[in-house]
């Protein structure tokens, strides 16, 4: 892979955007280096995944501005169709992906990291949506994951400003859980990722599917699904090693 880099430790797996002369801007190159690697982590023995992006300025800028600015309706389509296939197969996935925020989030950037399932931020992070500003709305579901996390009040704020908020102010909008120095957040990712990495996968598995789905269903179809799921746990071997494991230590 020319754009992407992946790192391995233990049962975590780290990508790692590397394009930092273009602030880890998203191309097609980039995309499609993404979907073959999600393609790998579905079948591995991983457990967790970290994304970031290289250096200290950048996660990612977004979507790349020059390539955009030469194309037309029929080619931005494609662009925005890819960006949604990496982007919910990031959502989908079904290991708990954690967005390591490292400076700018903006644009596709931002749409990036709201397709994590957790995004810790550096203090110096900045995150938006600026798209209002080049003439164009957000076209890698801004427009819906923002509103979902963060409520349709503040995804517009968000939205027709264009502006960028601090980590502070996106911690206290919940669209970042937690912010950490600089030179530490990648650490305390990985700590926080090894602490998932511990428990059951099949069971982290199956409980982010529900929340997930449970965000477009009603209370009482969420419930049931939960019940089907729930039961289907009962099934494992592992529930079964956990448990008596659990018993023993009683």
């Amino acid at each position: 892979m020319k754009y992407l880099k992946m790192e391995r430790d233990g049962e975590v797996v780290q990508i790692t955007i590397d394009r930092e002369d273009k602030l880890n801007a998203m191309s097609l190159d980039v995309m499609n280096e993404f979907i073959t690697v999600l393609e790998e982590l579905e079948k591995d023995s991983s457990k967790v995944i970290i994304i970031t992006g290289e250096g200290k300025k950048a996660f990612s800028a977004g979507a790349d501005i020059e390539y955009m600015s030469k194309i037309g309706p029929t080619d931005a389509e494609k662009y925005a169709l890819r960006g949604h296939e990496v982007l919910n197969k990031i959502e989908k996935i079904g290991k708990p992906v954690i967005a390591a925020i490292n400076g700018y989030a903006l644009g596709g950037g931002c749409e990036l990291a709201l397709s994590c399932d957790i995004r810790f931020a550096s203090a110096n992070a900045q995150l938006g949506q600026p798209e209002v500003t080049l003439g164009i709305c957000p076209g890698w579901g801004g427009t819906q994951r923002l509103l979902r996390i963060v409520g349709p009040a503040r995804a517009k704020d968000l939205i027709f400003s264009g502006r960028r908020i601090g980590a502070e102010e996106a911690v206290s909008m919940g669209l970042v859980n937690k912010v950490f120095p600089p030179e530490t957040l990648i650490s305390e990712t990985r700590s926080y990722a090894r602490e998932v990495a511990k428990n059951s996968n099949f069971a982290v598995g199956i409980s982010k599917m529900l929340v997930n789905k449970g965000m477009d269903a009603s209370l009482e179809t969420g419930l049931k699904l939960e019940i089907y799921s729930w039961a289907l746990c009962f099934s494992t071997k592992e529930r079964e090693e956990r448990m008596a494991s659990f018993l023993k230590r009683k």
